[in-house]
């Protein structure tokens, strides 16, 4: 077992993963509640059974087990602890709101319930500040070290993070969940990049219980992306077709995360700082790159996706110049 993985299960294994029908009722609740912190807390669980074949999910009826009952099967001392351990994530959650980078809450409630347990005076908004002035993720994670005396192994604290990102869709990282945006369009795709989505034809984003990996294919990932629902959390079936205009040379595009870029033959979205993530067939899995890399050669808009009003007034000005 990694050490990550170790570390992870130190909160919960003493007084949930002892016994063996509860480990059961969590494998359950992975499934069910990953978007809440109690599923996030459980997530950790699951790394275990991405190493191998040690621990076997038991069939288990779903329907006869949620959140709450799952508390109740506990004793009272296992449920103080696991309301404190509720109450922190989200103490953390409004703090990392508060902060202006909501987007990363899992990462920072995933830290501390791995890594935490000897952690004092535990400050969430503090906490919440090295997320947002931190540039990358191996500067965060040195951050974090020093701050509170730690010896996080960025590598390992990486692999654990995108294997827990692939398992549930990220609801953090919405700011609009109603509509369908540009702004969300360019998190959907660095979310997929994130979290180490492969390439599959005919994928649009959903998981393959058989290899737990999330798939999407080039189209595909734009098209999850209109099909998901933030509210239900599932993914629909309204588009099957990316329906897009190509809209002129890379040379007219405004600088705003979320466009289309095209290169005759596939897509990608445009994610800001120069950069792109796409979901390439080539190399098998989503990956991300320099916009002058690659040979992209116009920008597009899609349908169904709303834009900002300095895309707006762009495509007026050329539409007006055309006449």
């Amino acid at each position: 077992m990694s050490a990550t993985v170790a570390a992870a299960l130190k909160k919960i294994a003493v007084y949930i993963l002892g016994d063996k029908n509860k480990r059961g009722k969590l494998f359950v609740l992975i499934a069910s509640i990953a978007a809440g912190f109690l599923g996030l807390m459980c997530l950790p669980v699951a790394v275990l059974s991405s190493f191998g074949n040690e621990i076997e999910p038991p069939e288990i009826d779903k329907s006869l087990f949620t959140e709450s009952a799952l508390f109740e099967s506990l004793d009272s001392e296992q449920q103080v602890k696991l309301t404190n351990i509720q109450n922190q994530g989200q103490a953390i959650e409004d703090a990392m709101t508060n902060a202006g980078v909501r987007d990363q809450t899992i990462k920072a409630q995933l830290i501390y319930m791995s890594y935490f347990d000897e952690v004092q005076n535990f400050y969430a908004e503090s906490y919440a500040h090295l997320f947002a002035v931190a540039p990358n993720d191996s500067d965060l994670i040195n951050a974090i070290n020093s701050t509170y005396d730690l010896e996080i192994d960025y590598d390992e604290f990486i692999r654990t993070y995108t294997w827990v990102m692939n398992s549930t869709i990220n609801e953090y990282m919405f700011t609009d969940s109603t509509t369908k945006n540009c702004a969300d369009l360019a998190a959907w795709a660095k979310n997929a990049y994130i979290s180490g989505w492969g390439y599959k034809s005919g994928a649009v984003g959903e998981r393959d219980e058989a290899d737990r990996i999330r798939y999407a294919d080039n189209a595909g990932l734009m098209l999850g992306y209109l099909n998901y629902s933030p509210t239900d959390k599932a993914f629909g079936s309204d588009y099957n077709t990316l329906v897009y205009t190509e809209q002129g040379g890379l040379d007219t595009m405004p600088e705003v995360a979320g466009l289309g870029l095209f290169d005759g033959r596939q897509h990608g979205i445009y994610v800001g700082n120069g950069e792109v993530v796409y979901s390439s067939e080539a190399v098998g899995y989503v990956t991300k790159d320099v916009v002058s890399n690659g040979g992209w050669t116009s920008w597009c808009t899609y349908e169904r996706i709303d834009y900002p009003q300095e895309v707006t007034e762009r495509l007026n000005e050329d539409s007006s110049s055309e006449d």
